[in-house]
């Protein structure tokens, strides 16, 4: 096989299982799911409401901890790692967009975007060049000194999106990132992230009720009941025909659905 053709490991999740509660009354949510995401992926994540998706999300995000099981993120073994170097692995390797945005209202865009940088070791012309570049693929140069009040849905939201690529992160995680946006915004940002992941290799899992959403990415993974169900792969399929195949699964586990893309 040639070398230049095996894929890297981003993510291995190993046994994951997220519990809640205390004895006698604990609930399950995650029920050991094992599951590897290779670089340059663009992995949905589906599932009926109380899925574990979210969990799912957060648990391999670092934002919370499983109950057990392994997770692996660029060979680090994130699930051992104490308070202070989880911390600065997550600023230093992942990415996030929230479907809130999360941005600091006291800070311009260029300055939220910046932020995850201006605590590291990034110079300020390598910064400045990461910024004048992001900025540019995210279309957002001309709003570099509005703040976030000053700025619509979309244009927020492709600055979270900018403050989650401007580290270079081995991954990005989005939940549910086209939550809060009309179908013209939402459509925008979801092609900016599809080209971004195709052009820059840029590693992310996006978990989302849509199957709108879900058809840009190259594999979706559908939970049900705290356990993967089913995956589906986009391969050469148009965005048309794999957004169907999505529906089909969907109606089946009882998700939202639309009627047309």
């Amino acid at each position: 096989m040639n070398e230049k053709n095996i894929k890297k490991t981003v993510l291995h999740a190993q046994n994951l299982t997220k519990s809640y509660g205390t004895r006698g009354n604990v609930q399950d949510v995650l029920k050991g799911i094992d599951l590897h995401v290779d670089e340059g992926e663009f992995v949905g994540i589906m599932g009926p409401s109380g899925a574990g998706k979210t969990t799912l999300l957060n648990v391999l995000a670092t934002i919370d901890r499983p109950t057990l099981g392994k997770i692996l993120i660029d060979g680090d073994d994130i699930s051992r790692m104490k308070d202070a170097r989880l911390s600065t692995f997550r600023r230093d390797k992942l990415g996030f967009i929230f479907q809130d945005y999360n941005l600091l209202d006291t800070l311009t865009v260029k300055e939220n975007i910046l932020l995850p940088i201006s605590l590291g070791k990034v110079k300020k012309l390598e910064a400045e060049k990461r910024f004048i570049d992001i900025a540019d693929i995210l279309g957002i140069t001309d709003h570099a000194n509005k703040y976030p009040h000053e700025l619509s849905g979309g244009q927020k939201q492709r600055t979270s999106a900018a403050r989650a690529l401007i580290n270079e992160p081995s991954m990005v995680f989005a939940d549910e990132p086209t939550g809060a946006l009309d179908s013209k915004s939402a459509a925008a940002l979801l092609k900016t992230m599809e080209d971004v992941n195709k052009e820059r290799g840029v590693t992310i899992m996006m978990v989302t009720h849509d199957a709108i959403a879900s058809s840009y990415c190259n594999r979706v993974v559908f939970l049900k009941d705290g356990m993967i169900y089913s995956e589906l792969y986009r391969g050469d399929k148009t965005r048309q025909a794999f957004f169907q195949e999505i529906l089909k699964v969907q109606g089946v586990l009882g998700g939202d659905s639309v009627d047309s893309i």
